[in-house]
C-alpha cells in the first residue's frame, strides 16, 4: 500500500527557468532532469517504435498512482503469509516497469520512499553500475521483506561490477542479510569464474558453519555447497559427504516436479540432467 508518507514525497515543484521536466527529490524538492539522467533511460520513440507512455520520463507521481492500481487486497493477503507487504501481481509490476524503462532517478527517488511496491519497482527500473559500494552496502542493511531483498540481490548485486570487491566482507558480516548476500555472489563465482577461489577452504567453512548458521545464510552457504558439488566434479564427493553428514534443508517440503534444496538430491539431480 502506498502511503501518505510516499505521496507527499512525490509532490513536483516546476522549474522556473525554462520548460525542462524537473525531477522529484526524495525529500519533495524538485531539481533539473539533467543530460547524465537522461542519459540512464533507455532510448524512446525514435525508429518507429510509437509515442511513450510518459514522454520524457515517468514521474515519481505517476509511477506511484500506477502502484496504487495494481494493488488487490487477495494478492496482498497471500503475500503477507509470506511475509511480504505488497498487494501487486507481479507480472503487472513488471508491465509498469516496461513504461518506465531504465531510469536510474527515477529507481532512486523510488527506494526512498521506504515503500515495497516502490522499492520493487526501483529494483526493476535501474541501472546496477550506477551505485556506489556505499549506496550497495547501505540498501543492502536496511530491513527488508523477503521479495525487496531477493530481487535487491538478483537484479542489483549480480549485475554490479563491484559485486566481487563487497563479497568476502560480506560473507564474514555478522548480519544475517549481509551475510546470506556474500554467500550468493560467492555461488555465483563458483558457477561462473572459479579462478582464485580457494574451494577447498570453501567447503571447510561451510562444514564447520552451515548448521548453527542464521536462517538467510544457512540458505545461501548451502546454495554455494550444491553449485560447488554440481559443477566442480574432483570436489563432488566432498560435497554429498558434506551433506550427508549436515542434513541440512534434508526435510525441506518440496513440491512434486520440483527439486529438493538439500545439497546432495540437488547435486545428484543436477548431474543427472548434464548427462
Amino acid at each position: 500500500m502506498i502511503t501518505a508518507r510516499a505521496s507527499e514525497k512525490s509532490a513536483v515543484i516546476r522549474n522556473s527557468d525554462g520548460p525542462g521536466r524537473t525531477r522529484t527529490a526524495p525529500d519533495g524538492r524538485g531539481r533539473p532532469r539533467t543530460d547524465a539522467d537522461r542519459a540512464t533511460t533507455r532510448d524512446g520513440c525514435e525508429g518507429g517504435r510509437g509515442p511513450e507512455p510518459y514522454p520524457g520520463g515517468m514521474e515519481l507521481a505517476d509511477a506511484l498512482a500506477e502502484l496504487a492500481a495494481l494493488e488487490d487486497p487477495k494478492v496482498r493477503a497471500a503475500n503477507e503469509k509470506r511475509g511480504d507487504d505488497h498487494g501487486m501481481n507481479l507480472s503487472r509490476l513488471r508491465a509498469v516497469a516496461k513504461k518506465a524503462k531504465t531510469d536510474q532517478p527515477l529507481a532512486r527517488e523510488l527506494w526512498e520512499t521506504g515503500e515495497t511496491p516502490a522499492r520493487l519497482l526501483a529494483l526493476l527500473v535501474c541501472a546496477p553500475r550506477q551505485y556506489s559500494a556505499e549506496d550497495l552496502d547501505g540498501m543492502l542493511r536496511e530491513p527488508q521483506p523477503p521479495k525487496v531483498n531477493d530481487w535487491f540481490v538478483n537484479y542489483v548485486l549480480k549485475k554490479t561490477p563491484l559485486s566481487d570487491d563487497l563479497r568476502e566482507g560480506w560473507r564474514h558480516d555478522p548480519a544475517d542479510t549481509v551475510s546470506a548476500a556474500g554467500w550468493s555472489l560467492t555461488s555465483v563465482r563458483v558457477v561462473k569464474q572459479p579462478d582464485g577461489l580457494d574451494l577447498g577452504a570453501l567447503l571447510d567453512e561451510i562444514e564447520r558453519d552451515m548448521r548453527d548458521a542464521a536462517p538467510r545464510t544457512q540458505w545461501a552457504m548451502n546454495e554455494t555447497l550444491a553449485q560447488i558439488g554440481i559443477h566442480h566434479p574432483h570436489l563432488r564427493d566432498r560435497a554429498l559427504a558434506i551433506g550427508n553428514d549436515l542434513q541440512v534443508l534434508a526435510d525441506y517440503p518440496t513440491a512434486p516436479g520440483c527439486t529438493s534444496p538439500f545439497a546432495p538430491i540437488w547435486i545428484a539431480e543436477m548431474v543427472r540432467r548434464q548427462g
